[in-house]
């Protein structure tokens, strides 16, 4: 039974200059978007009490409040059902918060990158540092008490003591969850014709991840999966349910969706999706093989890694004999660890993943 459920809403103001996802600076044509998602909801859901919505973006807080809980009325929920809301500092207020919290949104997702005003023009971001710290207290005023902060690592003129300092005021700003990305330049965004200057090598990219690790731990979050940190029982439950090779619903433009054995992707192109919000520009069934891998490759991304035995058994093979070699190469080289029947990446292993 699919439970989660992700929702793409594709609108920015302008894109960061890092940024390659589907978006579009089209909020004069938001009422017609929003009804095509509509409309490939109510023939693509279930009808499934969820445990996890994800509305995701773009720049998902572009929408009003009512816009918001008009969609989440489309689907039930779970009784304790975290739904969670991306958004970028400068596109809310107070009044947002307010009104939000009225909503089943309990879960916020908010774009800070970092806290360095210059490092954040060099970007393209549109908020500034004070944006974050006000943005963080109403929420948390307002009643959200899990609250994410998303940074980047390798920035132009970003240095490994600022980024740590970064991450230490955001753990003074009392959030719950942090997320860090190492920058990755594709082509498509606007780094990729214009590359900028003194950008760290993956010496220091690598120097800043596993000191970020150092740092939360140190500060009481545990490193849960790859790029991600919790105090206890805040971690993402919705991204949980992808490294956990579990079903899940993608509506909207350009989401990805996993539901009866088969990987799609929606339409690309606004105007195709508005004619037909159903149609898939990918679908794919997978094969009993292919969902092997993916349990594996996709458990590894969690740091309490994956579960030999309860592969084994699902899928019918024996891993060890399977991939006997492969595990021996990378336990002898430090990049896994083994742990009561479970295998999973040490820092180092993450590092080359």
């Amino acid at each position: 039974m699919v439970t989660s459920a992700y929702l793409h809403i594709p609108f920015c103001k302008q894109k960061c200059f890092y940024c390659s996802f589907v978006s579009f600076s089209l909020l004069e044509r938001k009422e017609e978007y929003l009804l095509a998602l509509q409309k490939q909801i109510l023939a693509e859901y279930n009808g499934e009490p969820l445990k996890t919505l994800y509305l995701g973006g773009g720049t998902p807080s572009l929408l009003c409040v009512e816009e918001i809980g008009a969609l989440l009325e489309l689907f039930e929920f779970e009784q304790d059902a975290e739904i969670t809301l991306e958004l970028n500092p400068e596109t809310v207020d107070k009044t947002f918060f307010e009104r939000l919290v009225e909503t089943r949104v309990n879960r916020l997702s908010i774009g800070c990158q970092s806290f360095d005003d210059d490092i954040l023009c060099s970007i393209g971001r549109r908020h500034r540092a004070e944006d974050v710290v006000r943005v963080v207290n109403e929420a948390k005023r307002s009643g959200f008490d899990n609250i994410s902060l998303d940074f980047i690592y390798g920035l132009p003129n970003q240095s490994l003591e600022g980024f740590l300092a970064d991450l230490k005021r955001a753990v003074q700003l009392g959030v719950q969850h942090i997320s860090l990305y190492g920058l990755k330049i594709d082509e498509g965004c606007y780094f990729s014709k214009n590359p900028p200057s003194n950008l760290a090598d993956d010496e220091m990219q690598a120097q800043m991840y596993l000191g970020a690790i150092d740092t939360l731990r140190a500060c009481g979050f545990e490193h849960y999966e790859i790029s991600n940190f919790s105090l206890v029982g805040k971690g993402s439950q919705h991204n949980i349910n992808y490294w956990r090779n579990q079903e899940y619903y993608g509506f909207g433009l350009a989401a990805h969706g996993y539901v009866q054995g088969q990987r799609y992707s929606n339409k690309q192109s606004f105007e195709e999706y508005l004619l037909a919000p159903s149609e898939k520009e990918f679908l794919q069934d997978l094969t009993l093989q292919e969902k092997l891998e993916e349990e594996i490759f996709l458990g590894l991304r969690l740091c309490e890694g994956i579960n030999i035995s309860q592969i084994s058994q699902k899928y019918g093979v024996d891993i060890e004999q399977k991939y006997g070699r492969v595990l021996k190469k990378y336990l002898s080289s430090g990049h896994l660890k083994y742990e009561n029947s479970r295998y999973s990446f040490t820092p180092e292993g993450f590092l080359v993943s």
